[in-house]
């Protein structure tokens, strides 16, 4: 069975207040998103072994095999942005309270935890993503990936916030300023109250 583009969680014009304009939805879910999703399903008609697998296999499969990059580039993308839609919100940037004493535990405050995710997301050279992740030792952890690379694929933990730092991402309303829409994200889009709902899944 083919992989499908999900539909938004939400309209596209629904977080333009919140700092994400209605082009930049139209044009990211749309345009990047699909294109992952067509090249991907393009891969998995051509390759037998690929068959019949369910997306985060596809994604642990290829990851670190340089005759399946291509693959891996848009399985993980995929993966990566069915997350990303989901972590973003028209009333995000409120921090539920199970989910802020987790990260007051384990990072030492929320301003330690915004520092330290705003450092990865900035300091991610070229394409690539910025995670909060629940890592093995039952701590929440900031790690980065390049291109479409994630905690899936690196074992780095469970990902409970995703940022695509990838300029297309954020061109339309920030321009170059990756580090404003790193910030818009925490305080404005990021949904707190999803993350909190995987941290409890876990």
């Amino acid at each position: 069975m083919a992989f499908e583009l999900p539909p938004l969680p939400y309209d596209t014009s629904a977080l333009a207040g919140a700092g994400m304009c209605q082009e930049t939805l139209e044009l990211h879910h749309g345009k990047h998103h699909q294109a992952y999703v067509t090249a991907l399903n393009g891969f998995v008609e051509k390759d037998p072994k690929l068959q019949g697998k369910s997306l985060e296999e596809i994604v642990k499969l290829s990851y670190g095999q340089s005759d399946m990059a291509p693959v891996f580039n848009n399985a993980g993308q995929h993966w990566n942005h069915i997350l990303f839609w989901k972590n973003l919100s028209a009333n995000g940037g409120k921090l539920p309270g199970k989910l802020e004493s987790k990260i007051t535990q384990d990072f030492g405050s929320v301003q330690a935890f915004k520092d330290a995710f705003k450092t990865a997301a900035t300091t991610q050279f070229g394409s690539g993503w910025a995670w909060l992740v629940l890592a093995a030792d039952g701590k929440l952890k900031i790690t980065k990936t390049p291109n479409g690379s994630n905690p899936l694929a690196t074992g780095e933990g469970k990902a409970l916030l995703g940022l695509d730092v990838w300029e297309h991402s954020y061109y339309l309303d920030f321009r170059n300023r990756r580090p404003d829409y790193t910030q818009n994200f925490l305080d404005k889009l990021a949904n707190y109250e999803f993350a909190e709902a995987e941290l409890s899944a876990a």
